[in-house]
């Protein structure tokens, strides 16, 4: 039997969470005995990681579907761009013939349209939950998984999601949590009394839905408590969205904030910074997974999450793994890392408990059985 021939489409060549997560899901199928090929937009770092997990990959430039492109200015553009990047995909699935295409996102539907055209077995693997859109905007965005044969969704949040959307898709979906990589043991978290200096970090990209000002508000609140609180900020944000890492700078320069504040663009690996800080902090209005409260579970680091969707299912095991907050509440957060702060045996002992639920329910292994299971058919498993 030939090996399964998978082509993967991918929206960015960035190192973030989804873009990591491809990198696993490519070991994943290249243990399983496919031969697997990636295409992306753009040059850029993950092209390497990709090859080195074994993939090959090219540049194909083609359009994909931002926040902005959902607004009445932003459509017009996007939509010019679809006729010729459908034209190209189906050409070049065409010529490659893979077996299956794996559509990474669903900020790619038209890849759904070329797969169908070139005759090729369609799988969307699905990293968002867009609860917080207009129920028509969601159920436009569900409706081309219709084309697909199977659905991957990340969590069980993102299924209920796409099924509250478009309850036809409920038998099409498989949830498959994340499989996070460990760094291997980590550094004792230091020793600190209630009143010591207390360091947090923030990982992610600079957007407001990742909740990066909610942060600095925290720390904010937490210093004018009487904190010596600092803040690590790990990530740089998607072009166009320039304002808002000025407006974070700008509320760091303010005096109540003022040197307390670090920022350090985008960082890998993080597993340094997040061993380096006393709490991990994860304020997202809205994760599909969370790979990043599962990196900090896994350096033995208290987490402090906002208790939504996927958050919600990492952080299961909170209070005892980790800490849940509501959604944009920088109160809330504060007062979460306060009592960690002014515990730290007991935090120790939190993140102690978080690292050792992170390496049971998200190791790479159970996460690529499953998704083997789920992308490729029974009879071409190796």
């Amino acid at each position: 039997m030939s090996a399964e021939r998978i082509l993967i489409a991918h929206p960015a060549a960035d190192l973030y969470g989804s873009d990591l997560q491809l990198v696993e899901a490519v070991r994943a199928l290249r243990a399983a005995g496919a031969a697997v090929r990636v295409c992306l937009p753009e040059a850029g770092p993950l092209h390497e990681r990709l090859r080195r997990a074994g993939a090959g990959t090219r540049v194909l430039p083609f359009p994909v579907l931002r926040a902005s492109a959902l607004s009445g200015r932003g459509i017009v553009p996007f939509a010019a761009g679809l006729g010729p990047a459908v034209a190209a995909s189906v050409r070049l699935l065409r010529r490659a013939r893979p077996d299956a295409l794996v559509v990474n996102t669903l900020t790619l539907p038209w890849w759904v349209a070329a797969g169908r055209l070139a005759g090729v077995d369609v799988v969307v693997y699905c990293h968002e939950a867009e609860a917080q859109r207009p129920r028509p905007v969601q159920t436009a965005l569900a409706a081309p998984l219709l084309g697909a044969r199977t659905v991957v969704a990340n969590s069980r949040a993102t299924a209920r999601v796409l099924t509250a959307a478009l309850p036809s898709l409920a038998g099409r979906i498989a949830v498959v949590p994340n499989g996070v990589p460990d760094a291997g043991r980590p550094a004792p978290a230091r020793e600190r009394a209630a009143h010591d200096p207390l360091r947090c970090v923030v990982v992610g990209r600079l957007s407001p839905r990742k909740g990066t000002m909610v942060a600095l508000e925290a720390v904010a609140r937490l210093r004018a408590g009487g904190a010596d609180a600092h803040l690590d900020v790990c990530g740089s944000v998607f072009p166009g969205y320039e304002w808002f890492e000025a407006e974070l700078r700008e509320r760091a320069g303010r005096a109540d904030l003022a040197g307390a504040v670090t920022f350090h663009g985008y960082v890998s690996p993080t597993r340094p910074l997040l061993e380096a800080a006393d709490v991990v902090l994860v304020p997202s209005f809205g994760e599909s997974f969370g790979n990043v409260a599962v990196e900090g579970m896994l350096a033995g680091r208290p987490v402090v999450a906002c208790d939504g969707l996927g958050l919600g299912e990492v952080l299961s095991g909170a209070p005892r793994t980790g800490r849940l907050v509501p959604p944009g509440d920088a109160a809330a957060l504060a007062r979460a890392v306060a009592e960690l702060a002014a515990d730290p045996a007991g935090a120790r002992a939190v993140g102690a408990a978080g690292r050792t639920e992170a390496l049971t329910r998200f190791s790479p292994g159970r996460y690529r059985e499953a998704l083997v299971r789920a992308v490729l058919p029974r009879d071409r498993r190796k």
